[in-house]
C-alpha cells in the first residue's frame, strides 16, 4: 500500500511495523563484538538519505555524565560554569538544555541557584532513577523534562537486568506511564543502542513509546546513546553500528520527529565528534555533549567541538560567543584544577602554538598561513610559538611581539639586534645539551639582560 510521506512529499510504500522479537537467548553480535579482538565494522551497502533538520542544537551533560568522571563540582563551580555555558550558547539557545542530578542537597542547591538566574537557555533538565517517587521529586522542583535510563541491548537486558526482552519492555513502559501520571516529560535514554537488536527490540519499543505519547498528549524524547563509542559514521555500514542507519530508522520506522531525537556518544574509538555531526546530518535535531568532552572513560562529545561543527554546517554561529570557550578552559584550569592536555583543540594551551621555525616565519608574515582560523577574533587567543631548538629568528621575533604585546612600529622583526643576540644564546643552550623548550620566565630574564633596559620582565 502506498502513502504520501510528509518528510519527502513522495509516494512511498507503507512502512512495515516491526514487532518485538522475544528471543530465548541474548544476541551479543559476537561476529561484530568478539571481545577478545578489536570490534569489527560490517558493511551491507545500504544507503539512507541525509535529512538535516531545519533546526539543530546542542544539549549538555556536564553536570551529570561529566561530573561522574571528575571530582564533584562545588555549587559555586556549577553556577559559574552554567553562566559561561549560557554566554557561549547565546540568546537563541543553540545550547538548548543541560541536565542535573537531584539526589543530594548540594545537587538541588546548585539546580536552584541556576534556576534563580532566570536564563531561558540552557533549560535545566534532570536525570533520575525511573521511580514514581523520583518523578514526583522532579515535578516538585519545577522541572518539565527528565532523563530516564532504558537500556536496550541484550548485554544489559539479559546480563545486567536479568530479564527477557518482553519483561524489560513492559517494565520500561510502566515507568514511562508513571512519568506521564506525574506530568513530567520523559527523555528515554536508549543505553547501548550500538549493540542492540535494532529491529527486534529498539524499533518495537520506541513504537510503543510513540503510541503512549500520543495517547497521553505528552511528548517523549528519544536519546540514542552510543554508550561504548561503537558507532560508525560511514555510509553503507550495517546495523547496529551505523549512526546514519540508527537515526534514519528511528525516524522512518518509529516516526520520531527530529526535534524529539537526540544523539549521545562516547569517544572510545575517536569517533565522538564525527558521529554527532552524522546524527545531525541524518535527522537528529540535538546532540548531547559535555564541556571539554569530560565523561565516562574516554569522555563524551566535546561541547566546544560541536559549537565549531554547528558554525561549519550552518555557516554562522547564530549568536554564540566562542570566546567563552577560552574562559571555560581557563576556569577549569585555574578554579577547578583540571589539567587539560596541552594539545587539545580549542582549549589546550598549545592548540595554536608552533615550535617549528619555518612555521613561525609564516606566522610572522601572515598568521593565516599556519592557523586554522583567526583564533584571536574567534576565541580571544592569539597564535603562539614555543621557543626551542628549531625556533629560528622568525619564531623568536614572533614570540617577543606576542609576549610583550608589541604592534606597529614597536614590533621587532627577525633582523633586530635583540632577536639575533637571543638566538645566539638559545643556540648555545642547545649546543650544551639542552633538550627541553625554554620557559617564559627564562626568556624574559634573558631578554631583560640583553636589551639594556629596553624590556623588563612582565
Amino acid at each position: 500500500m502506498l502513502e504520501m510521506s510528509n518528510k519527502t512529499n513522495l509516494l512511498e510504500q507503507r512502512q512495515y511495523k516491526y514487532s518485538l522479537q522475544d528471543v530465548p537467548e541474548a544476541n551479543l553480535y559476537r561476529d561484530i563484538y568478539p571481545y577478545d579482538e578489536i570490534p569489527r565494522i560490517a558493511f551491507n551497502h545500504r544507503r539512507v538519505p541525509m535529512g538535516m533538520p531545519e533546526d539543530i542544537w546542542i544539549t549538555d551533560t556536564s553536570f551529570r555524565d561529566g561530573q561522574q568522571s571528575v571530582e564533584p563540582y562545588t555549587v559555586k563551580q556549577i553556577v559559574d560554569l552554567y553562566k559561561l555555558m549560557a554566554r557561549l550558547g547565546g540568546p537563541y539557545g543553540v545550547i538548548r538544555q543541560t541536565e542535573f542530578f537531584v539526589y543530594s542537597e548540594k545537587d538541588r542547591k546548585a539546580l536552584s541557584e541556576c534556576m534563580d538566574l532566570g536564563y531561558r537557555f540552557p533549560e535545566i533538565t534532570t536525570w533520575i532513577r525511573a521511580t514514581r517517587e523520583d518523578f514526583k521529586l522532579v515535578k516538585n522542583l519545577g522541572i518539565r523534562e527528565t532523563g530516564i535510563l532504558v537500556s536496550c541491548s541484550d548485554y544489559h537486558i539479559f546480563k545486567k537486568m536479568q530479564m527477557t526482552r518482553k519483561q524489560c519492555m513492559e517494565y520500561y513502559l510502566k515507568t514511562v506511564a508513571d512519568a506521564f501520571e506525574a506530568g513530567v516529560m520523559p527523555r528515554c535514554h536508549l543505553e547501548d543502542i550500538t549493540r542492540a537488536d535494532f529491529y527486534g527490540f529498539v524499533v518495537p519499543f520506541v513504537n510503543e513509546l510513540m503510541k503512549m505519547s500520543q495517547d497521553a498528549g505528552i511528548p517523549v524524547k528519544i536519546r540514542a546513546c552510543d554508550t561504548m563509542g561503537y558507532g560508525v559514521p560511514y555510509s553503507e555500514v550495517a546495523l547496529p553500528r551505523s549512526v546514519p542507519g540508527i537515526i534514519y530508522g528511528l525516524q522512518h520506522y518509529s516516526d520520531v520527529p527530529s526535534e524529539m531525537l537526540e544523539w549521545h556518544g562516547h569517544n572510545d574509538f575517536y569517533k565522538a565528534v564525527a558521529n554527532a555531526s552524522t546524527a545531525w546530518l541524518y535527522g537528529a535535531s540535538a546532540v548531547n555533549c559535555s564541556l571539554l568532552g569530560i565523561g565516562e572513560r574516554t569522555g563524551n562529545i566535546p561541547l566546544e567541538a560541536m559549537v565549531m561543527e554547528y558554525a561549519s554546517l550552518r555557516g554562522s554561529l547564530d549568536g554564540m560567543d566562542p570566546t567563552a570557550i577560552t574562559d571555560i578552559a581557563r576556569y577549569f584550569r585555574d578554579e577547578i584544577g583540571y589539567e587539560i592536555p596541552v594539545m587539545t583543540p580549542f582549549v589546550g594551551r598549545q592548540f595554536n602554538t608552533t615550535r617549528a621555525g619555518i612555521h613561525a616565519d609564516g606566522l610572522l608574515k601572515d598568521a593565516e598561513v599556519y592557523t586554522i582560523f583567526d583564533t584571536r577574533k574567534i576565541l580571544g587567543r592569539a597564535p603562539a610559538v614555543m621557543i626551542g631548538k628549531a625556533s629560528g629568528l622568525a619564531g623568536i621575533a614572533y614570540w617577543i611581539n606576542e609576549n610583550y604585546q608589541l604592534t606597529g612600529g614597536e614590533a621587532v622583526d627577525k633582523k633586530d639586534p635583540l632577536v639575533v643576540a637571543l638566538k645566539q644564546w638559545i643556540d648555545a643552550e642547545y649546543e650544551d645539551g639542552r633538550q627541553t623548550t625554554l620557559s617564559t620566565a627564562e626568556l624574559e630574564t634573558k631578554i631583560e639582560e640583553l636589551s639594556a633596559g629596553r624590556f623588563h620582565r612582565l
